[in-house]
């Protein structure tokens, strides 16, 4: 991934210069080499604007893109390509998921009611047929720390390989997927965890991803990765998978 970042001294009225690069944004959000990008205007010197664009590819930008801001060429101050680096995260304006949950608190009790339900359940019950008893506490922790919690579940359960050690060979079925899903839709709207859509959107997201690999783990003759992290989860983004 290389970002690129320009950074452009308008003289003047800059309404022309905004109106392009709206309309040259819409060849960036179709071009499948662009991740991201973003155009800012400097608080300080109201005429001083800087363009963040992600690549994933050093192919050329497109075609339309250039074509609209062309006219803007000479008005190019800085031009730079930079390689992103580990040190990243999220501020704390920004509620984690967990927080926004209700913290240790409210996920202990989506998982006991959830496995209540689970137990009693003839497509995914027998899955749990000889469950340890701290298994929903086992699970909050889990999903308190996904969701950007303490990291517990890490330095108390064994992280990653103990939580795939649980799927390993199961033969989980796409039918008991499904309901396993179901079920947790149903616990959670029982104990009251938020839902408003965003957060809603966010934890399915997780989900329904994390049922896929758990199935695709529990098959005869898979061969996942036995070491990775937790995943952490934000609000709808997804964790880079290295297959």
């Amino acid at each position: 991934m290389t970002v690129e970042y320009i950074r452009y001294r308008i003289p003047g009225d800059t309404t022309a210069f905004e109106e392009a690069y709206g309309r040259a944004a819409r060849f960036l959000a179709l071009a499948p080499q662009c991740a991201d990008y973003e155009l800012s205007r400097c608080v300080d010197e109201p005429g001083v604007y800087i363009l963040r664009v992600a690549w994933t590819s050093s192919e050329d930008p497109p075609q339309g893109f250039l074509a609209e801001i062309e006219p803007w060429i000479e008005a190019v101050d800085e031009r730079r390509h930079y390689r992103r680096t580990a040190v990243a995260g999220a501020g704390g304006s920004i509620p984690s998921m967990y927080e926004w949950a209700g913290g240790t608190e409210a996920l202990e009790r989506l998982t006991e009611r959830f496995y209540q339900l689970v137990i009693a359940d003839d497509v995914v019950g027998p899955l749990f047929a000889h469950m340890d008893p701290g298994h929903p506490k086992h699970v909050a922790m889990w999903l308190a720390e996904v969701f950007g919690g303490p990291a517990r579940y890490t330095g108390e359960r064994g992280g990653y390989p103990a939580m795939l050690g649980h799927h390993l060979g199961r033969g989980i079925t796409e039918r008991q997927r499904r309901r396993w899903v179901d079920l947790l839709v149903d616990a959670a709207d029982e104990v009251s965890l938020p839902a408003d859509p965003e957060f809603r959107a966010a934890f399915m997201g997780y989900i329904e991803w994390g049922t896929r690999l758990a199935l695709a783990n529990s098959q005869p003759g898979a061969t996942p990765p036995r070491e990775a992290p937790v995943p952490h989860w934000g609000w709808g983004v997804a964790p880079p998978y290295n297959g």
